[in-house]
């Protein structure tokens, strides 16, 4: 008979509107079989990085989204993407130990029982965590965000938006080293200087304290804007649509400051899509999934170069979870914000910076 061992989980509590509170969550302690169901193509794993990220409020309430980002179920784990170990597959295509990111669950052992969606980690020679950000889909949406979606040309003007998150913080060094002049919007000064020494950025700003946005781009972009890459939505893609270049592009990534409004911003310049014949495309990285190989080739060589930094703000074990998701609405955290768990790891600063907020929970 397969053992049975306790499974500590993060529990979806009920549907949310407005904003979402920690108490939305609940911290739970189950019990799991370590075994697949006899005959099928499950694999069970033991997690080890949890991803949190802006889309998963989407998921926290009853919404029109839902063929893409299907509602959580009430009294189920939370379900994110995540780094995780095989311990026993019932697929031919992972066998025990194989190390995978994809979708899985907010608990200490899950059972997924469509494996076709996860990819196997073909490198170990960097974090496991960059697999929840830089080497998965945090940075294949910049990747393709940039590259295809907004289709840059040397020498292009590029504003980014939430420029120190995950994604935005790619970006803007994508767009450097494209030969591009870059600026971004961050919520506070340190955020704001981040960007400036670590990361490139030729400008950033905070978007806190400009009391007029179209004031604040027409200062840094005199001669208007060829790519937005949009995190943000709300007034700040009306004052941008005002500085676009004509035949400019917005790739519409994420719009962090509508979701948790029960009645969404209205955006008032939209005639400026055909006055300046921009080009606005919303995208999600699934539909790019076909170009992780090469994005991983290209972003890991970056990585050993020293072309590429990253910042990762990780806490650890699964009762900071609910509070790490929360501080993505709160501008508490600095770029990706991963959860890590199980076991402790040194992490040695190759090239990157991480932030030391790490409450420990370790099973050997």
């Amino acid at each position: 008979m397969a053992e049975e061992v306790s499974n500590k989980q993060v529990l979806f509590r009920d549907f949310v509107t407005g904003f979402p509170k920690e108490s939305d969550m609940v911290l739970s302690t189950g019990t799991i079989r370590l075994k697949v169901p006899e005959g099928s193509k499950a694999i069970l794993v033991k997690n080890l990085y949890l991803s949190c990220d802006p889309y998963m409020r989407i998921r926290m309430a009853m919404t029109d989204f839902a063929i893409d980002f299907p509602p959580f179920i009430p009294g189920s784990p939370i379900i994110g993407l995540g780094v995780a170990k095989v311990l026993k597959s019932g697929h031919p295509d992972f066998k025990e130990d194989d190390l995978i990111w994809g979708k899985t669950g907010w608990e200490e052992f899950t059972i997924i029982s469509e494996p076709k969606t996860l990819l196997k980690i073909k490198y170990t020679d960097v974090p496991l965590s960059y697999y929840t950000s830089i080497l998965g889909m945090p940075g294949l949406t910049a990747y393709a965000g940039f590259y295809e979606v907004c289709t840059p040309k040397k020498g292009e003007y590029v504003f980014l938006s939430a420029a120190s998150g995950a994604v935005g913080q790619l970006v803007g060094q994508f767009t450097k080293l494209m030969g591009c002049y870059v600026v971004g919007s961050a919520g506070s000064s340190e955020k704001v200087d981040l960007l400036k020494s670590k990361f490139g950025f030729d400008n950033a700003f905070n978007y806190k304290e400009e009391p007029d946005l179209n004031v604040a781009l027409k200062r840094y972009f005199p001669e208007g804007i060829d790519i937005y890459f949009e995190n943000v939505g709300g007034s700040m893609l009306d004052a941008v649509l005002l500085n676009m270049r004509h035949h400019g592009r917005i790739a519409v990534c994420g719009m962090i400051s509508q979701y948790n409004l029960e009645k969404p911003e209205g955006v008032h310049n939209l005639l400026y899509l055909i006055t300046k014949r921009i080009r606005m495309k919303g995208f999600e990285v699934v539909d790019h999934y076909p170009s992780y190989p090469q994005f991983l080739e290209v972003t890991r060589q970056y990585i050993k170069e020293g072309k590429i930094v990253y910042v990762e703000d990780t806490v650890e074990g699964l009762e900071s979870a609910p509070a790490a998701l929360i501080g993505l609405f709160t501008g508490r955290n600095v770029g990706k914000q991963p959860s890590h768990y199980y076991h402790k790891q040194t992490f040695k600063k190759r090239g990157c910076y991480y932030c030391k907020a790490r409450i420990i929970e370790s099973r050997q």
